[in-house]
């Protein structure tokens, strides 16, 4: 079967509305964005039909972080529902695609050898999840609301509240890597991750609270679509 040339994950990318890839403000990308002109992949490669996932590979708890690592009990935190729609740039549902997270948890710790900040680490709780989309392009996880953390990029520097997102589409060259914010975090104005993305579209980094999600007595919910290209697509690292 030929590869669908049209597949949303090739369309071309509006790379004037994304952050630069070297942002003074956020110091790292000084030494690691480039500084020459970028190498096209060729389109043999792009066309490659790998990764290919299936419902079969998934556990039934991968998608709720607040049960895929129990150990003695729930985790410590806010109980929160993330969910949304994965589509195309015409608004065409993106299916049977990978979802994958990625968080800190409620105190702002990574389970990573490389975080060593001063905080505790949460035994109940992995801060890592997968899915896959469904017909109408729908995720969803369960987990625990992500604190702030520092993160030593100036004197003083924390990271807003954020959620790692991480998608595959039907070839090799369609990863796409963003964070999902919270809505209303005072930190959101002194992140340079956050920041750094044109004022016309940093918005569509920041999940909406929703009491439709919402789940009585038991978490609150949060919307955050993703867009994989075009003038609305979301922002990517």
């Amino acid at each position: 079967m030929k590869p669908d040339l049209n597949n949303s994950f090739l369309a071309p990318r509006d790379w004037t509305s994304h952050s630069p890839h070297i942002y003074p403000g956020y110091k790292s990308t000084l030494l690691r964005g480039p500084k020459q002109p970028l190498v096209p992949i060729k389109q043999a490669l792009a066309q490659l039909n790998a990764p290919v996932y299936g419902v079969e590979q998934f556990g039934p708890l991968d998608n709720d972080l607040t049960k895929n690592a129990v150990m003695n009990g729930d985790p410590l935190g806010e109980r929160i529902i993330v969910t949304g729609r994965v589509t195309d740039e015409d608004g065409r549902p993106v299916r049977n695609t990978l979802v994958e997270v990625w968080q800190a948890n409620a105190a702002g710790r990574y389970v990573h050898k490389v975080d060593q900040h001063d905080a505790p680490l949460d035994p109940n709780f992995l801060g890592a999840g997968r899915c896959m989309t469904d017909d109408q392009g729908r995720y969803s996880f369960k987990t625990i609301k992500p604190g702030a953390y520092p993160w030593g990029n100036h004197p003083n520097a924390w990271r807003p509240q954020h959620i790692h997102f991480s998608l595959f589409g039907d070839y090799f060259a369609s990863r796409l890597v963003t964070q999902m914010y919270f809505p209303g975090d005072p930190l959101l104005r002194y992140d340079p991750m956050y920041m750094g993305a044109p004022d016309s579209v940093r918005e569509l980094m920041v999940s909406k609270f929703s009491l439709d999600v919402t789940q009585p007595d038991y978490a609150l919910g949060y919307v955050f679509d993703i867009v994989l290209r075009g003038p609305k697509a979301t922002r990517f690292e």
